[in-house]
């Protein structure tokens, strides 16, 4: 029990600053017993109050971005009404063969997540322009990043940021605001599809051990996040996610 509220707890604040909180969380909950599945759809539902003291933390990076959260929202939700839905539809089998490749993605992802961020850094302008075609495929990748984060969290959150900052002329601060408040508007879509329709799935007590953690780590990530080192915070990451792929292929 202390060790998932701790992992809640570290994934609270990972989430907030960066994403991939999810491979603290998974890995512990994997060890302390819990198939694939339910570990994923009880971390879902424990996850949503972390993301959203993360996204209180982020709030004034939101200024100026309410339209597109409004055309953004609605995207993120319908893919994670798909990700829910292919989570519990699909045999469990598919998902134990699956999940190894998406982690194994997401610590890619984390590990090359600073050379990404310069590159977007190089190529960003701040006269660029928004027009109908970037908005077809803001549309496109929220949907696409909120299936991903519907079926398996890990690093939605870096997945968010590579692909918006592609498309928009924002800070790095600003992309890491819009991705803390769509990640929350996923994992609550999820969590409550779950609690409706998948109540046998969910581990209710793993469920709120991850909350109580998640939520005072979004708190203090929101807070303080930006003045950690992030060379450790993504090694540690790394780290991690890689004994989850050690864990799951020894399952």
């Amino acid at each position: 029990m202390v060790a998932v509220v701790a992992a809640g707890l570290a994934a609270g604040g990972i989430n907030a600053v960066v994403g991939s909180g999810t491979l603290v969380t998974f890995p512990v909950l994997l060890a302390v017993g819990l198939p694939p599945v339910t570990a994923t759809v009880s971390n879902s539902m424990g996850l949503v109050p972390g993301n959203l003291t993360g996204a209180l933390g982020y709030r004034r990076e939101l200024t100026g971005q309410r339209r597109l959260l409004l055309s953004l929202f609605p995207a993120s939700v319908l893919g994670a009404l798909t990700g829910a839905f292919l989570l519990l539809h699909l045999p469990a089998a598919a998902f134990e063969t699956v999940v190894p490749v998406l982690v194994a993605l997401a610590v890619v992802l984390v590990a090359v997540q600073p050379l990404l961020q310069r590159w977007l850094r190089h190529r960003s302008s701040p006269t660029d322009r928004v027009g109908p075609g970037r908005t077809a495929a803001l549309f496109g990748c929220a949907y696409a990043t909120g299936t991903y984060g519907g079926y398996f969290a890990a690093s939605q959150g870096v997945l968010q940021i590579g692909l918006f900052g592609l498309l928009l002329p924002h800070s790095l601060q600003q992309l890491n605001a819009l991705k803390n408040v769509l990640t929350l508007g996923v994992n609550a879509v999820a969590a409550i599809t779950y609690a409706v329709v998948a109540t046998d799935r969910v581990d209710w007590v793993a469920a709120g051990l991850v909350a109580a953690g998640s939520l005072v780590g979004g708190f203090l990530g929101g807070r303080y996040g930006r003045r950690l080192p992030s060379w450790l915070l993504r090694s540690l990451i790394v780290a991690v996610g890689v004994v989850a792929i050690v864990v799951l292929v020894t399952r």
